[in-house]
C-alpha cells in the first residue's frame, strides 16, 4: 500500500475511535479499562481538586499495592500485600459510591521475598466480571472471589510452572475476554503466557516464550473483526490467539519495551512505548520503538507493520495512548509529547508537573495526567500546548521521603461518571462528587 494511503487510511481509524463512546458509562473491569476504555471518554471530568477541596471520599488501605483500581458495577476491586517478607497477599472490594470497604481476605503468599521499594509490591492489576474479581500476584498466586468475596478457586503458579526469577518480581496484569483470563509471565526463569476457565481455574492453555525481564502487560487488540492477545515486551511484540494460545505474529525490530502496555487504537492498530534503562541500556533500540503499529492480513496469517516511529518520544511507565486524533507520549523526566496520530510529526512537548507512572486518562476536551508525587496535570486535546492548573491530590509534607519510588505514588485510575478513583500505595480517593 502507497503510504500516502496507508496513511489516510490510519487518520480514518483514528477519527472513528475517538467517536465511539456510550451515553451509558461501562465498567473499567480490567489494566486500562481493558475493552471498556473508548466507553469511559464521554463525561464532564473534574478539572480542579486538592487535598482539602473537590475530594469525594477517601480510604485508608490495609498494605501496600502497586495496581489499579478495577471496576464492576459499584464495586471497586484492589489488591495489596502486606508483611516484611510479603508474607500475605490481600484482596478487597470498596463501596464506589462511599468508598468503604465491604471486604477483604488474605491469602498466604507462595514466594516471600522481601518487601521495599525496589520489589514489585502487588503490581498485576485484577480484572473483573459479574462473577466477582480475578487476582494474581508477583508471587505466582491466581486467586478467583465472587462479589461477595467467597473464594471460588485458587491456583499455584510457581508450583505448577516454576519460580520466577528476576530482581524486581512481576508486574504483567490480567488480561479478560469470555470466558477466559489470560497471564504473562515473562522473568529469568521460565517464560510463558497462559490462558485459564474463569469458572474452574484450569488451564486452558499455555505457550513457552522466550525468558526476558519485562513488566507489561497483555492486553486485547481486535484485529479484522478477531481479539488478539498482543504483548509488547522486551525485544519483541507479538500477537496471540486467545482460542488456543497460538503465535500469530511477532515484531522483533524493537527494544527498551519493558513496561509501557498496547492499548488497542481501532482497526488493528496500538502504540509501542519504550525507553532507555536508568543506565542507559537498550537506547539504541528505544530510538527504532516508539511507533504506531498495524496488523493486517496477507496470505492465510498477519503481518504487523509499522505506520510511522518518533524519534523524539520516549515511554517509561505509563502507556502510550491516542485520543482524538494525537498521541501522547510521557517518560520517567515528566516530559510529554504530544504526536499528530496520523502522520507522526511531533505537535509539541512539555514539561509536566511529576514524572508521569500511571497511563493518561482522555476525558471530554483534555488528558489527565496523573503524576508519580500527587500532582495532576490536565491538557486540553489538540496539537497546541495548553496545560490548566496542575492540581495537587496531597501536600508535599504528607508525603516526605517520597523521593525515587518511596512514599505515596499515584500508581492507577478509573474514570467514572462522577470522578476518578484514584489508588496509591496505601489510599484509594474519589476526585469528584460521591
Amino acid at each position: 500500500m502507497p503510504r500516502f494511503t496507508f496513511v489516510i487510511a490510519v487518520l480514518a481509524v483514528v477519527r472513528i475511535t475517538t467517536l465511539v463512546s456510550s451515553s451509558a458509562f461501562a465498567d473499567w473491569p480490567a489494566f486500562l479499562g481493558g475493552k471498556s476504555r473508548s466507553a469511559a471518554e464521554d463525561f464532564t471530568p473534574p478539572l480542579k481538586w486538592d487535598s482539602e477541596d473537590g475530594i469525594g471520599w477517601q480510604t485508608k488501605l490495609t498494605g501496600h499495592g502497586q495496581s489499579s483500581p478495577v471496576i464492576f458495577g459499584d464495586h471497586i476491586y484492589l489488591t495489596a500485600v502486606e508483611g516484611p517478607m510479603k508474607n500475605n497477599n490481600l484482596v478487597s472490594c470498596h463501596d464506589l459510591a462511599t468508598g468503604k470497604l465491604l471486604w477483604q481476605k488474605s491469602f498466604p503468599s507462595s514466594m516471600p521475598v522481601a518487601n521495599n521499594v525496589y520489589t514489585s509490591r502487588a503490581a498485576p492489576t485484577p480484572s473483573a466480571d459479574d462473577s466477582g474479581v480475578f487476582a494474581f500476584f508477583e508471587s505466582g498466586n491466581l486467586i478467583a472471589l465472587s462479589p461477595d468475596g467467597e473464594v471460588r478457586w485458587e491456583r499455584d503458579l510457581i508450583k505448577d510452572y516454576g519460580k520466577y526469577v528476576g530482581r524486581f518480581g512481576l508486574g504483567g496484569s490480567i488480561a479478560q475476554l469470555d470466558g477466559q483470563i489470560f497471564i504473562v509471565a515473562d522473568n529469568d526463569g521460565p517464560s510463558y503466557i497462559a490462558g485459564f476457565d474463569k469458572n474452574t481455574g484450569k488451564t486452558t492453555w499455555k505457550t513457552d516464550r522466550a525468558s526476558r525481564i519485562s513488566w507489561s502487560s497483555p492486553m486485547m487488540v481486535n484485529i479484522e473483526g478477531k481479539d488478539q492477545i498482543v504483548i509488547s515486551s522486551s525485544g519483541s511484540v507479538d500477537g496471540y490467539d486467545p482460542a488456543d494460545g497460538k503465535l500469530l505474529w511477532s515484531y522483533d525490530n524493537v527494544g527498551g519495551n519493558t513496561v509501557p502496555s498496547t492499548i488497542d487504537a481501532g482497526q488493528g492498530s496500538f502504540l509501542i512505548g519504550a525507553s532507555p534503562g536508568r543506565n542507559g541500556e537498550a537506547t539504541e533500540g528505544a530510538k527504532e520503538s516508539n511507533l504506531l503499529m498495524k496488523v493486517v492480513s496477507s496470505e492465510g496469517g498477519f503481518t504487523p507493520k509499522v505506520v510511522w516511529k518518533s524519534s523524539d518520544a520516549t515511554s517509561s511507565f505509563g502507556s502510550p495512548i491516542i485520543y482524538r486524533g494525537h498521541a501522547y507520549y510521557t517518560n520517567r523526566a515528566g516530559v510529554l509529547y504530544c504526536i499528530d496520530a496520523g502522520t507522526g510529526e511531533t505537535q509539541y512537548t512539555a514539561r509536566l508537573a511529576d514524572s508521569n507512572w500511571a497511563t493518561p486518562v482522555g476525558v471530554g476536551e483534555h488528558v489527565f495526567f496523573f503524576g508519580k508525587d500527587g500532582r495532576t496535570s490536565i491538557v486540553k486535546t489538540g496539537p497546541k500546548k495548553d496545560i490548566l492548573d496542575e492540581n495537587r491530590l496531597w501536600k508535599s509534607a504528607e508525603n516526605a521521603g517520597a523521593g525515587g519510588f518511596g512514599g505515596e505514588i499515584q500508581y492507577g485510575v478509573a474514570p467514572t461518571p462522577n470522578g476518578f478513583v484514584v489508588r496509591t500505595g496505601t489510599k484509594l480517593f474519589l476526585i469528584g462528587k460521591p
